[in-house]
């Protein structure tokens, strides 16, 4: 027969490790070589087995003493220890919760996640989710709100026993008050110990014969409850605000749970928000735009003035900084406001506008002052004409009137004669 290995090797852990470090490497190790996730691997089976009879023996700190001192010796016939193994479905488990080691390792192998078992010990009560919605201003700076909602309130006829005035709730007689029922299986490995919530008390451990007629027995009544909402500067929306103690009332004495309100923000006709940062557009004329000047821009705090540069560019991107959205951490300290210009073109204009922008246009393309010059050369040529016009007219009355003269002198000489 092959020698034993040494229970702590078998386990993975140190001859002085806790008992919790025990269990934890135990389920590891059991769940790896479980046969349910090795099928026909009797090597993986036989690993199992040795991990489940080294497990059985250092959780137990009687029988792991007595291996601490002797060794596999002291569970051999003879050697004082618990009657010799002799096959896996002999195993005395003692008391191990084996319903909730098993639990643990068949929920992390087929999803089902970890057991629980029943408590009829104080628990907190159940949260509560709700929503709020606020504008775009409000997310920045923060605000309060009220919610009215519908919550679970100790009877103040029974104060919270669910047992009519006069009687008191009596132990359960299944579990025997302790919440819970358990009950052993024969399995392919054994013997198991399963832990299961007692069906009549619910976990509970009481059982309430004469119910309460204001809350039928279940020690709530549902309220109508207005709570204060206080919303932080700089919460974005899809962000939540635990506010605790203000969901459902605890079980046996446990304390309520919290309140998760959702936060959701209406959107900004202008403004967009990244983390901490806003970005807005700013429209601005084809003068301003080129000649440059001082522009009033809207921000979440009120209107800034900034100075625009002389040709700036459609697409332009400034930041103000500071003008942003408060951090979370501290409302002091705040992202930026990103500013992009976009340049606008007119789309109609009266004629003194087109009158302007075509000689804006033809001083543009060099043509102001030849135009000038043409004028020029024409008045100068026109003048010349009228010049020489007049003197040509100037002569020919000069001629007439000598003719008209010589005509005037002979008709006089007649007349003598």
């Amino acid at each position: 027969m092959a020698e034993k290995r040494d229970y702590y090797e078998v386990l993975g852990v140190q001859k002085g490790a806790t008992d919790a470090e025990i269990k934890r490497a135990y389920r590891k190790v059991a769940k790896k070589y479980h046969p349910d996730t090795n099928p026909d691997n009797p090597e993986a089976e036989a690993k199992f087995k040795e991990a489940t009879e080294a497990y059985e023996v250092l959780s137990d700190a009687d029988k792991r003493a007595r291996y601490d001192q002797f060794g596999h010796a002291a569970f051999e016939q003879g050697g004082g220890g618990a009657g010799g193994f002799g096959g896996f479905g002999g195993f005395d488990f003692n008391g191990a919760d084996m319903g909730d080691m098993f639990g643990d390792i068949f929920g992390d192998i087929f999803g089902g996640g970890r057991s629980r078992r029943a408590n009829n010990g104080p628990m907190a009560g159940a949260n509560v989710k709700a929503s709020i919605r606020i504008t775009f201003n409000e997310a920045v700076f923060g605000t309060e709100k009220e919610l009215e909602l519908t919550l679970n309130e100790e009877c103040e006829t029974c104060h919270g026993s669910g047992a009519a005035p006069g009687s008191q709730p009596e132990t359960c007689p299944k579990c025997g008050g302790k919440g819970q029922i358990v009950y052993t299986q024969q399995s392919l490995f054994g013997m198991v110990r399963n832990v299961q919530t007692c069906p009549d008390c619910h976990g509970t451990g009481k059982i309430v014969k004469n119910k309460c007629k204001d809350c039928g027995g279940t020690g709530y009544v549902k309220k109508r409850k207005k709570i204060a909402v206080t919303v932080p500067a700089g919460i974005d929306h899809g962000q939540s605000i635990r506010i605790r103690g203000k969901g459902e009332p605890g079980i046996n004495g446990g304390p309520r749970g919290d309140l998760m309100v959702t936060v959701l923000v209406e959107q900004h006709p202008f403004f967009k928000r990244q983390g901490y940062d806003i970005f807005s557009t700013v429209p601005v004329s084809f003068a301003d735009a080129a000649l440059g000047g001082t522009l009033r821009i809207d921000t979440v705090d009120g209107q800034v003035e900034y100075t625009m540069k002389a040709g700036t560019q459609t697409d332009t991107k400034v930041r103000l900084k500071g003008k942003g959205v408060p951090t979370l951490r501290n409302k002091n300290v705040r992202g930026d406001h990103y500013v992009t210009f976009v340049v606008q073109v007119p789309t109609s204009l009266n004629k003194e506008q087109r009158e302007a922008l075509e000689a804006f246009r033809d001083a543009m393309a060099g043509k102001g002052r030849h135009k000038q010059t043409l004028e020029n050369d024409n008045i100068e040529e026109s003048l010349e004409n009228i010049g020489k016009e007049i003197k040509d007219k100037t002569e020919d009355l000069k001629d007439k009137a000598e003719s008209w003269a010589e005509g005037l002198f002979k008709k006089g000489k007649k007349k003598k004669k």
